[in-house]
């Protein structure tokens, strides 16, 4: 499971002209999903995300969490995150889960986060075309592998 976690002041996802997620401070959460993530994969990447020590505390260090500053999030589901592009020019997606095994997951994830930050968050719907507007802060975007956990 790959996720790329970038810290927002503001971000919304659109599907078919309509805003269906829409937040203010916090995190959007783009997540990739392979065949072989499991619940163990959820539960590391949802505690890491919630616990992640990105937010300015009152002396301008990255210092607080999520939980700390009480942001809100929106995850997305992209499986271009597990594109390979080693050979040739077209990127494949074969390690990315196909859609009868990425939607549980995904929804799991999504069921695991909201336990950890203890709040409703936002989403993208699986599998359409969405536009995701954000204002990234900093920037601060982290790409964070649960294969690779550095």
């Amino acid at each position: 499971m790959r996720a790329v976690v970038q810290r927002v002041t503001r971000a919304s996802v659109t599907v078919e002209d309509k805003i269906i997620s829409k937040i203010n401070l916090g995190l959007l959460i783009l997540l990739g999903i392979e065949t072989e993530d499991t619940q163990e994969d959820i539960e590391w990447l949802s505690r890491k995300i919630a616990n992640l020590r990105i937010f300015n505390d009152e002396a301008g260090v990255m210092n607080k969490s999520l939980l700390d500053v009480n942001g809100d999030a929106i995850v997305v589901s992209q499986f271009t995150l597990h594109a390979a592009t080693k050979k040739g020019n077209r990127p494949s997606y074969i390690k990315a889960a196909r859609p009868e095994v990425a939607i549980p997951l995904y929804e799991q994830f999504i069921q695991q986060i909201e336990s950890d930050v203890n709040k409703k968050v936002g989403t993208g719907v699986f599998g359409a075309d969405m536009k995701v507007d954000l204002l990234n802060d900093g920037p601060v975007t982290i790409l964070i592998d649960t294969k690779n956990k550095e």
